[in-house]
């Protein structure tokens, strides 16, 4: 709804990624069990993870097919948020972070390094602001905002450091979210605010 609300917002990330694809994520609608089946292909119920809790998930996932294929992997992520946690004891590279802002700023070393086939980097700022404000707060939307200006410098990046081979970038949020009862933001319910969300896909051949 964020995206349909605000479109024209959403311009850089169309730009950079303009293949846009309505997805239903699953049930409950939180982070480890929405990125639990996102990244292994499985329900919360195969993969394990069925509640707002962070085990490390021992299903087989894309970071572990891809290096079994050879590719090299990065992660990056805020410390001891859900991505950090749940994915750990694979054969990729961990970079954790004190707050979004380092993890795009390790992305985009990283993009430039062009040592990996994969760089995954996680943005936190707007869920953790629709819990501590609303969903359409100032705080919030800033946050929104400035998710998509580091999508779009990651995906500039990865345009000019990989244009000797083909890319591909992704925005893959993983839930929506609705203002709850008590005033503040809130996701997890089966309801179209929570399940109904956008993927955005890019593709680069190589020049």
């Amino acid at each position: 709804w964020l995206y349909q609300k605000y479109t024209e917002r959403f311009r850089p990330v169309l730009a950079a990624a303009g293949l846009t694809v309505p997805m239903a994520t699953v049930m409950p609608a939180v982070t480890p069990v929405c990125f639990g089946t996102m990244y292994t292909g499985v329900m919360p119920a195969v993969h394990g993870i069925q509640s707002y809790c962070k085990p490390v998930i021992t299903a087989d996932s894309l970071f572990d097919s891809l290096p079994r294929s050879g590719k090299k992997v990065a992660l990056v992520a805020v410390r001891d948020s859900s991505m950090a946690l749940i994915f750990q004891n694979r054969p990729i590279d961990y970079y954790l972070t004190a707050d979004d802002a380092g993890a795009v700023e390790k992305g985009l070393e990283l993009i430039g390094e062009d040592r990996h086939d994969l760089v995954v980097v996680y943005n936190q700022e707007y869920d953790d602001m629709i819990h501590d404000t609303t969903p359409e707060s100032p705080e919030a939307l800033a946050a929104v905002w400035r998710h998509v200006e580091a999508f779009d410098r990651l995906s500039a990046a990865a345009r000019q450091s990989w244009s000797g081979r083909g890319s591909l970038v992704v925005w893959a949020t993983d839930h929506g979210n609705h203002l709850d009862w008590d005033g503040h933001g809130n996701h997890g319910e089966y309801r179209p605010e929570d399940i109904n969300v956008m993927h955005f896909y890019g593709a680069y051949p190589k020049k």
